[in-house]
């Protein structure tokens, strides 16, 4: 696709609204932090250890493939990219709840963290911070 976007209904061009504006750049480069903090560990644990925790290390991987896509989109821009992005923060929000529930209430089903685990300890809580900033901002960055 070119920078503009045609309307369905208009059938007008429009051009593309930028995503990483504002707080929007600083998104994007804690989105990329986490990708290569969530890629990296997941590519070690699952190549040297991956029998001791599948389900951990597995999960760390669908995070670091999470936030990559997050990134991808802010970077993108458009509507499509937006909504896009927004219902992967949502996605996101919800596995870091669901993870770091489980790791409270049943440490024994994980023996090593994941990226989510205690709902991002390991990482500041940005794992749990991250995606209710990124809606707040990709909420305000719709169009008028």
């Amino acid at each position: 696709m070119t920078a503009t976007d045609r309307t369905a209904e208009e059938g007008a061009p429009r051009t593309r609204r930028k995503l990483i504006t504002g707080p929007g750049i600083l998104l994007v480069w804690l989105y990329g932090v986490m990708v290569v903090g969530a890629v990296s560990r997941s590519v070690v644990q699952i190549a040297t250890d991956f029998d001791r925790a599948p389900l951990a290390y597995a999960l760390s991987a669908l995070a670091g493939l999470v936030y990559g896509f997050i990134t991808y989109s802010l970077v993108r821009g458009g509507d499509r990219a937006r909504r896009a992005a927004l219902v992967c923060c949502a996605a996101e929000l919800v596995g870091v709840l669901i993870v770091g529930t489980w790791t409270l209430v049943e440490p024994s089903a994980f023996p090593d963290a994941t990226v989510w685990s205690d709902y991002g300890m390991g990482y500041l809580f940005i794992p749990v911070l991250l995606p209710v900033t990124g809606m707040l901002w990709l909420r305000r960055a719709r169009p008028a």
